[in-house]
């Protein structure tokens, strides 16, 4: 097979829900685990099927009796970096398990930064992403989001997540790349600052010191993504309430509105007499 990107999805699907045997000299565990070394010192430019071979003590070419190619390498490891099934913590609203999960991801990252660098829409889950994602989407499938609110919240903080881990390779990178590091590169645009006074809003708030001791961008993001989807939680209960006061007592029907007045509870006579009768006897 010759060298190179190549990618089945198919075949990518068997490798991912396999049932592996780690006891062989060169198992695609081995593989898989050295490829992450690799890409966790020198990021996804860095890694090549040559690299992992190196790393094992084999050549290029015996890796790919295990792995089409570098693509398929990248996607089993993403599922394996994510471990197994997450522990659901007992207690706690849907919130605070929610921000617990995205605290993970976003510890999970700086432990393998290349995972931000991995994009596309094809990427093929493994069983242990889609364990984890059966696990977030139960945290919010309790809620009274609707089941297509719950996927679009769930994959907002997802994205959120990995758009400031994005924010940390693009730095490291920069970092590798001239050998300055990036508060000290800053430091020295001298040439720039010297133009900015002319901009009132940004010299104010400069002065006023809200460039000194900014908010952490991942703390003050994560605490208003989950502020909007709070936001949205509680209008869809008010909904439901409203909803749930508008139906009738014995039979759930919609009970009609009056204009004036107290809800009636009941959407007939009826019903109301049904409901009379299972009073007295109980």
């Amino acid at each position: 097979m010759a060298q190179g990107s190549a990618r089945d999805p198919d075949l990518v699907v068997e490798l991912l829900w396999r049932d592996g045997d780690a006891k062989r000299v060169l198992s695609l565990e081995r593989i898989v685990q050295a490829a992450v070394e690799v890409a966790d010192g020198e990021g996804l430019s860095g890694l090549s099927m040559r690299k992992v071979a190196e790393r094992l003590g084999f050549t290029g070419m015996s890796l790919y009796r295990h792995v089409p190619g570098r693509d398929a390498l990248v996607e089993l490891m993403c599922d394996a970096v994510l471990g197994g099934p997450p522990e659901d913590p007992v207690g706690g609203g849907w919130r605070s398990r929610l921000e617990e999960w995205a605290r993970k991801g976003w510890e999970l990252r700086k432990r393998h930064p290349w995972l931000a660098e991995v994009r596309g829409t094809r990427q093929l889950p493994g069983p242990n992403g889609v364990a984890h994602y059966e696990h977030v989407l139960g945290i919010l499938a309790g809620t009274g989001l609707a089941p297509a609110e719950v996927v679009a919240a769930v994959n907002l903080v997802g994205r959120f997540v990995d758009a400031e881990a994005a924010v940390l390779v693009e730095a490291a990178r920069a970092e590798r790349s001239s050998g300055v590091g990036h508060d000290e590169w800053w430091a020295a645009r001298g040439s720039l600052y010297a133009w900015l006074d002319r901009y009132p809003t940004l010299t104010a708030l400069w002065e006023a010191g809200g460039f000194d001791e900014s908010e952490d961008p991942f703390e003050f993001g994560l605490a208003r993504v989950l502020d909007g989807i709070e936001l949205l939680v509680g209008k869809r209960d008010e909904m439901r309430d409203e909803m749930r006061d508008g139906m009738c007592q014995e039979c759930g029907e919609p009970v009609e509105r009056q204009s004036s007045g107290r809800t009636r509870a009941y959407c007939s006579r009826a019903c109301q007499q049904r409901a009379y009768r299972k009073r007295k006897s109980g």
